[in-house]
């Protein structure tokens, strides 16, 4: 199949909707489908580009509102037979719209996923969020043959999505790239760590929906912990902030934007692996599932979505949105149990395999795209 999948941001760009564009286009391409990622030029990057099997291309960007690049020329992108089914990943919601009408135009097959609910954290967030959803978002969703979302969580709660009965199907993980066995000891001695030192890890885009204060805090609670945090964004001169504040600068390591090649062995290299989000924003957290992949233990704040891929005491622990505290106590029971570490890592690589490797979902993916296909040729 010709395959395109509309991606608001793409690589360079880091975030989650990112790394699961990026790895069911990478397996189709291996599959045999011609795919091709359609996705915003927000930065004077390569206008064509191939990538692990497949194309990337970047058409022009007008401008960036609320994180949200605005790409009108992405109809032109879509035109009559150049695909056989057309894939929009939101939120950012735009790209999406201009995909949805451009899919309609050319009689082609249109599937959305829908990552996570919109959040505007503004005075007026929630009348623009409104307003969106009863016009753009509607006309969106009323172009789409078939909606997936990634929890069922999502599905049942979602007031955007949950009329629509949409498909679930989850996030998935390359559990060959995020596996056991990568060595992790290179990362520990660039950290400058040493071999008893129990190393706490988070990976995520340095916003403030990510709860990154929190784990700042609660390592004020646990002394006996290094804290690694890989990642880059608009929040990070007010974490490091929080960081002296708090008196922790000498325990929380700032490691910044990593090359795509390198993360496996952050994962390795850690004990415990920590997502503390605070918002809907956060619908899956597929960190959590590389960290799981890479047989670590997780602890994740207990919202809608994210506590769909943990289950409380089994792959790791929940902990109270919010609540500092009760995240560093998460924390220090399991550094304090290296047996249970142990356990609930092989726990989460069972559970990785079993549910959420590449293969699984791109088969459901797959099974979608011949569906909504079919439904056009009768």
């Amino acid at each position: 199949m010709r395959i395109a999948q509309v991606a608001p941001w793409f690589h360079p760009h880091v975030g989650g909707v990112e790394s699961h564009v990026r790895s069911l286009a990478a397996e189709l391409a291996r599959r045999g489908h011609e795919v091709t990622v359609l996705t915003s030029n927000y930065a004077r990057l390569p206008e064509r580009e191939e990538m692990d099997g497949f194309m990337v291309h970047r058409v022009k960007s007008i401008g960036t509102v609320l994180r949200t690049p605005i790409t009108p020329a992405l109809r032109k992108a879509i035109p009559t037979a150049r695909f056989d089914v057309v894939h929009a990943h939101s939120p950012p919601p735009l790209s999406s719209y201009y995909a949805a009408w451009a899919a309609e135009r050319s009689r082609t097959p249109f599937v959305v996923t829908y990552h996570c609910d919109l959040e505007i954290p503004t005075v007026f967030g929630n009348a623009l969020t409104n307003l969106y959803s009863r016009t753009y978002g509607r006309q969106t969703v009323r172009r789409t043959a078939k909606l997936i979302v990634s929890t069922e969580t999502y599905a049942a709660t979602s007031r955007a999505i949950w009329r629509f009965n949409p498909e679930v199907i989850p996030n998935p993980v390359d559990a060959t790239r995020f596996r056991p066995d990568v060595d992790g000891s290179i990362v520990r001695e660039r950290l400058g760590l040493r071999p008893d030192d129990l190393v706490v890890l988070l990976v995520a885009r340095i916003v403030p929906h990510k709860g990154i204060e929190h784990i700042v805090e609660a390592a004020k609670y646990v002394p006996g912990a290094m804290f690694v945090i890989v990642g880059d964004g608009p929040f990070l001169p007010e974490v490091k902030r929080l960081v002296a504040a708090f008196g922790v600068e000498d325990r929380v390591l700032f490691q910044g934007k990593v090359p795509h090649r390198d993360l496996p062995a952050y994962y390795a290299a850690c004990d415990l692996f920590v997502l503390p989000s605070v918002s809907r924003l956060e619908a899956f957290g597929i960190v959590a599932l590389e960290a799981m992949a890479t047989a670590k233990p997780v602890v994740v704040t207990d919202i809608p979505g994210v506590r769909e891929v943990v289950t409380e005491g089994v792959q790791g622990l929940l902990a109270e949105p919010v609540n500092p505290m009760n995240l560093a106590a998460k924390i220090s029971e399991l550094l304090g149990d290296p047996e249970l570490r142990a356990e609930m890592g092989r726990r989460g690589r069972q559970k990785v395999e079993a549910i959420y490797g590449i293969e699984k979902v791109a088969d459901a993916v797959e099974q979608v795209y011949r569906d909504v296909a079919e439904n056009v040729r009768s």
